[in-house]
């Protein structure tokens, strides 16, 4: 999220009360503890997401020095499950020595065989990122170099690498093109809604190969591009470029995709210019890039989730839950689909300490039944995996974070569901509790629609204090989204309306007890 996104920057964070935040009230009952947050102050778009000698790195832009989005710097931390992180001092901050100097997003790449001339040893980190400079109204791309595993960064002495003299010209992303023998660097030229290809031999001469765009979603900003290729599932002789974006201008944060090929100068699209397909339909999803470096070339992708007008403290801002990413072949084209990172989801057990439990067959008509009473919901951070059987023309899901009255009516909840007559899943939180104010009227109700079989109604639920994803059937859709529960919103109901539901198979991890993270030195 970039300073110069006047429309959308300016106006939404206004109106969220995001840039004017006097506030400084502890709100710990909505810190997340197994999605990644800073210790403290603002932070928006992951940066540099790279794997090094068996640990995970994750630069983010962060504010140092306040609550609130401004100093844009790199801040740092690092996880070997991507659940737990260590904090880390500032790995890059902003600079005032000639001229202010923001460090806006970018990437890091490994270069081990020193094609940059910059490296002292063979975990060298070359970020490429770029330089915002408001005094002088221009965004260039920028080189740094770190050879000491990450910790800190040195700036290549003959800046920029890439200056086309524009205010607008942002977000670069690079990886090893196999193919060319060359560095790839996609990057934003976010007003034209376009993206230009670059190669380079060495990180810092750059040649220009083309461009694409517009297309998809237009007539705002184009941010943070991201490019990688990805198999079909099934069919591993397959393979087809993804080129991801995120797009402001819409009234909420919007990531799209392209699906298509790459001929050495710029991207195919295999879809009209005008189809546009969603990364996420929730209403907080942005700047996702996939991490760098990882081994037996498997993908993994995280995003920053946008904070609502809603205040916390003294954190503001998290980021996703670390995603794997593949393709399927469908009746409408060849399509992404997300899952949960599979590092984390095959532990659960052990981060749950195992404290789990497995439901079948439980069978209701026309109304809502508890499904656990105890303390494994309780703390309002849990993992739910869902099978769901219901009769055509019904609703039916469940109610998260439900609050009881005296006498034990629910009198507000987050419904997370399908509805087979309208052909849609949703998530409802027109009645979430107090603090539905701070949500946008148009976004309290969010819907996709999908033809889905109602006998088998598939939903990953992970509800993680303040911060939802839901996963809907086998991750071919995804929507993310904030709740903010009052105390005590702390049930777990499945329900039907029109109809049965036959509630298959759940079982439900409960997270509270993981302690989300240390300071390093």
């Amino acid at each position: 999220m970039k300073k110069q996104f006047t429309v959308f920057v300016i106006c939404f964070f206004l109106a969220s009360g995001i840039f004017g935040q006097t506030e400084q009230i502890p709100t710990p009952q909505w810190r997340p503890v197994y999605h990644f947050t800073p210790e403290k102050n603002w932070t928006n778009d992951p940066n540099g997401p790279i794997y090094l000698n068996g640990t995970f790195h994750m630069y983010n832009q962060q504010n140092p020095f306040e609550n609130k989005w401004g100093h844009m710097s790199w801040g740092h931390a690092t996880s070997k499950d991507l659940i737990h992180w260590i904090h880390y001092p500032i790995a890059m901050p902003e600079t005032i020595e000639k001229d202010t100097t923001w460090r806006f997003s970018g990437c890091a790449v490994l270069d081990k065989n020193n094609t940059s001339g910059l490296c002292k040893n063979d975990s060298c980190l070359v970020a490429i990122y770029t330089a915002d400079q408001p005094n002088l109204k221009k965004e260039s791309q920028y080189v740094a170099y770190s050879n000491d595993g990450g910790m800190t960064f040195t700036n290549y002495e003959n800046n920029p690498v890439i200056d086309l003299h524009k205010k607008d010209f942002r977000d670069p992303n690079v990886s090893w093109n196999e193919d060319l023998k060359k560095w790839l660097m996609v990057v934003a030229l976010p007003k034209e809604n376009q993206v230009q290809f670059y190669s380079s031999d060495n990180l810092i001469k750059w040649d220009l190969l083309g461009e694409f765009g517009p297309a998809g979603i237009r007539k705002g900003i184009w941010e943070c591009p991201s490019f990688i290729q990805l198999s079909v599932e099934g069919q591993p002789n397959k393979k087809k470029w993804v080129l991801m974006n995120s797009f402001g201008g819409s009234g909420k944060p919007v990531m799209q995709y392209f699906i298509g090929d790459f001929n050495g100068k710029t991207f195919i699209n295999d879809n009209p210019p005008d189809k546009i397909l969603y990364v996420d339909y929730g209403d907080c999803l942005y700047a996702g890039i996939p991490w760098n470096n990882i081994p037996d070339n498997k993908n993994l992708f995280i995003a920053w989730m946008v904070p609502p007008a809603q205040q916390t403290y003294p954190w503001r801002g998290q980021m996703s839950i670390p995603r794997n990413l593949s393709l399927v072949e469908t009746k409408e084209g060849i399509r992404l689909v997300q899952q949960p990172a599979a590092l984390i989801e095959n532990n659960l057990d052990q981060y749950s300490g195992k404290q789990v439990k497995e439901f079948k067959n439980i069978k209701i008509s026309n109304g809502e039944k508890p499904i656990e009473e105890n303390s494994i919901v309780k703390g309002n951070s849990y993992w739910i995996d869902a099978e769901l059987v219901a009769t055509a023309g019904s609703t039916t899901g469940f109610k998260i974070a439900a609050k009881k009255d005296k006498n034990n009516k629910i009198i507000s909840a987050t419904e997370i569901g399908y509805n087979s007559l309208k052909h849609q899943w949703y998530v409802d939180r027109s009645h979430s509790g107090s603090h539905v104010n701070n949500i946008k009227q148009e976004n309290r109700l969010q819907t996709i629609d999908e033809q889905v079989n109602p006998g088998k109604i598939r939903i990953k639920i992970l509800f993680d204090k303040s911060s939802l994803e839901v996963f809907f059937g086998n991750g071919e859709k995804v929507l993310t989204t904030y709740i903010f529960p009052d105390e005590d919103s702390d049930n777990l109901m499945l329900f039907a309306n029109d109809g049965t539901v036959n509630l298959k198979s759940l079982k439900i991890w409960n997270l509270s007890e993981i302690i989300p993270g240390i300071t390093g030195n």
